[in-house]
């Protein structure tokens, strides 16, 4: 039988399609704009149907009807990272999480410790082989293609076929729905004076040539707002975006000098705009990875002057980070963050950074603090921290005593916090 004999076997509609998920089943989907719409309404519409179905994702973008507490014992939903769809379940408690550092998520996967029994996801058109590309949230989605008992596509034609290890052919899909509908776009986030700073400080940081991971948000973007002076940069991401792309336009980065994979630009996931979209489909220069090949410390830091940018909530005077929660309570998850600075720290000339205004809440609440707030989870620790930037300046923290970290961090807070946290450190004996 032809692929195309095959496709037109594979298609169904979307209640079909959701139909073959059974009860009890743990349902894989891609991260972002990766998550396949039509799909997840169908489920949402008849999640009443089901019985101890679990549906897990990092970073849902749409509040899809399923996310109902009153429904949760047909269709639950399960966090590997909180977005602004799946925050205000956690914090209730009626939606799940399951910790883990990016990287390792594959393998959990593969050994069984996370459930795959079906996977749902967004896929471009078929080529003339029979392959799909998952190239907006290869991410951890293709270990569950090789577990899942049955794989789902919604195949649209926005939807940009990639190169890297991102496919999956005609013969192991169990069902395709087709969808045309535009894809989710997600624009550069609001950039003010404070996230300037911030970028100048970090720019000034960056030499010609290095290597760069960016992470979402103002901060980083700030950053890459001011790279327009660097020449023959590389990228080694987990998220492509439009920051990057406009660095890629104006002719900053090459990824000719790059260490590992030289002329080609790494990712697992991407967000952003249909400029962005376009501009990934069939282009050679970009492959899309899984990331237990784009988070791997080991791999990412073969790459000399590896730069990593990420944002945190929370920095205490031994360089501890809280990224993911407010105290106890959940906010978003671990994600990329520990996996990049220690492929930053692996690298040769690599620079790791993590970057934070200094205050929150008009400036009421310094971001610089004595101890983390109880029951914050720790994202990134003490022994792992190298550069924390506030728009009051660098702190460079590996190889430094534990009073001269306290000093740097007291030195980049808030200037109408530092009293109060010098007599802290002082009853702390930490200066």
């Amino acid at each position: 039988m032809s692929v195309k004999e095959l496709y037109a076997n594979k298609r169904i509609t979307a209640a079909e399609a959701i139909h073959l998920v059974q009860n009890g089943d743990f349902v894989i989907v891609p991260t972002g704009v990766g998550e396949p719409p039509t799909l997840l309404t169908a489920l949402s519409e008849h999640r009443r149907e089901f019985n101890g179905v679990k549906v897990a994702q990092i970073l849902p973008l749409r509040k899809y009807a399923y996310l109902d507490p009153e429904t949760v014992e047909h269709v639950r939903h399960v966090a590997f990272f909180y977005g602004g769809a799946s925050r205000p379940g956690g914090q209730a408690g009626w939606i799940d999480f399951i910790p883990s550092y990016f990287s390792e998520m594959p393998s959990l996967i593969e050994r069984g410790q996370i459930p795959a029994d079906v996977v749902l996801s967004m896929a471009s058109p078929m080529d003339a082989h029979g392959y799909f590309s998952l190239s907006l949230g290869t991410d951890y989605t293709m270990a569950a293609v090789n577990k899942a008992r049955a794989i789902v596509l919604e195949v649209n034609p926005n939807v940009p076929f990639a190169y890297g290890n991102c496919h999956v052919h005609i013969s192991q899909i169990a069902g395709l729905v087709e969808s045309s509908d535009p894809l989710l776009e997600v624009g550069l986030p609001k950039i003010g004076p404070v996230q300037q700073a911030i970028g100048k400080y970090v720019s000034d940081l960056i030499d010609d040539g290095s290597t760069l991971q960016i992470g979402y948000g103002s901060i980083p973007d700030a950053v890459v707002l001011q790279l327009s002076d660097k020449h023959e940069l590389g990228i080694h991401t987990e998220m492509v975006g439009d920051g990057i792309l406009s660095l890629l336009e104006s002719g900053v980065v090459t990824n000719r000098r790059k260490n590992y994979l030289p002329g080609k630009m790494v990712a697992s996931f991407a967000l952003g705009t249909k400029r962005l979209y376009d501009f990934m489909d069939h282009n050679p220069m970009l492959e899309m990875h899984p990331v237990n090949f784009t988070n791997d410390p080991y791999l990412a830091g073969q790459n000399d002057n590896l730069i990593t940018i990420n944002g945190t909530m929370q920095v205490d005077l031994i360089g501890q980070c809280g990224s993911e929660s407010r105290g106890y309570i959940p906010y978003s998850g671990t994600g990329g963050q520990a996996d990049f600075v220690r492929a930053a720290n692996r690298s040769r000339g690599g620079k790791a950074f993590i970057v934070l205004p200094s205050t929150a809440k008009n400036d009421s609440i310094s971001r610089i603090v004595p101890t983390l707030t109880p029951g914050t989870h720790v994202t990134t620790s003490k022994n792992d921290v190298n550069y924390v930037v506030t728009e009051y300046g660098v702190a460079q923290l590996r190889g430094k005593s534990m009073k001269q970290r306290a000093q740097a961090l007291i030195n980049i807070a808030h200037p109408n916090f530092r009293e109060q946290l010098t007599e802290q450190a002082r009853l702390m004996n930490v200066v």
